[in-house]
């Protein structure tokens, strides 16, 4: 029994070591915990200085009048309540969500297109790919700049272009009809080329096992392409329609260069009405508010898109 189980000695020094063994295994790991969190803290603190801090202090202002001079004054549900009353917002309101139905859908099918017209094997294919994404690179206000001198009515390079052929250009910037789209056009321009590159990542990552399978079995093209590549290239567009729509959302370089919110506040969007509140009005209580009506809104935007898609993405191709 002796040799089975140890002498009573022997059976202490054990006992005696579990001890010091568990409190060696807890300073290493607390060793390790700190040395995680020593190399998180810079991002966690970034994270809560610069987006946790102001979220936090624009909700708390959106319950408060204040002109930037004088004291904030509290004043509850005011600043909500005056929204529905208030002519400008919801015209604001109404413009943003129609640029976002002017610019996402044309965005998408043009980047989806380029997309699969450089996935092929085509000469110079890298070359057209740094070419289209060029655009997205330069300033928006820059751009903004050249495009407002391009649909300039008198001096604009569009209508005298048109002139050649004895057609009378419009007035693109100064008409409420035109405004707006001439805008989502200048942005269309600018990141179609960005979105291309998400597509073409995913359209590389769809095995091509399944269209030889698919040609071998007779499937068309068309039929590849909606039985095999869109579905496969969900994950990609779930990403580019979530980061597209949250930028549409919040579009106002543009728009401050080419028309200022005009003609009659057409193209003033609700990121665009913030800014006339704050700086303009003077009224930081009741831009807060439409910050947060902002925020709420592509919130919930997000969400139904994540909702929609969890359940028809793939993302595994194995």
């Amino acid at each position: 029994m002796q040799t089975l189980q140890g002498t009573a000695p022997e059976r202490d020094t054990v006992s005696a070591h579990k001890p010091v063994r568990r409190r060696a295994a807890r300073r290493k790991r607390l060793r390790a915990a700190l040395e995680a969190y020593s190399l998180l803290a810079p991002s966690v603190i970034g994270f809560a200085l610069f987006l946790i801090t102001p979220i936090v202090v624009v909700v708390v202002l959106s319950f408060y009048e204040w002109n930037f001079l004088s004291s904030p004054e509290f004043v509850g549900l005011q600043n909500y309540r005056e929204l529905g009353g208030d002519e400008r917002a919801m015209q604001s309101i109404g413009n943003t969500f129609y640029y976002v139905l002017l610019n996402i859908p044309v965005q998408t099918v043009l980047a989806l297109l380029l997309a699969l017209g450089l996935n092929a094997k085509i000469k110079a294919r890298n070359a057209f790919r740094v070419v289209y994404v060029l655009p997205w690179m330069a300033m928006p206000v820059a751009l903004g700049v050249i495009w407002r001198w391009v649909f300039d009515p008198v001096n604009g390079a569009l209508n005298r272009f048109l002139a050649v052929f004895g057609v009378d250009g419009g007035a693109w910037l100064t008409d409420s009809t035109w405004a707006m789209p001439v805008i989502a056009s200048v942005n269309v321009w600018q990141y179609t080329g960005y979105t291309m590159l998400f597509f073409l990542a995913g359209l590389q990552a769809v095995p091509g096992q399944l269209y030889e399978a698919a040609s071998v079995d007779g499937a068309s093209k068309t039929y590849q392409f909606f039985k095999i590549t869109l579905p496969l290239l969900k994950p990609a567009m779930l990403f580019v329609l979530i980061t597209s729509v949250i930028g549409s959302f919040q579009v106002f370089d543009t728009i401050h260069v080419m028309t200022a919110g005009g003609p009659a506040g057409s193209t003033a969007t609700l990121n665009y009405q913030i800014y006339l509140e704050s700086f303009t009005q003077r009224n930081a209580g009741y831009a807060s508010m439409l910050a947060v009506v902002l925020f709420a809104v592509i919130a919930a935007i997000t969400l139904l898109q994540v909702l929609f898609f969890r359940k028809r993405t793939v993302y595994d191709f194995s």
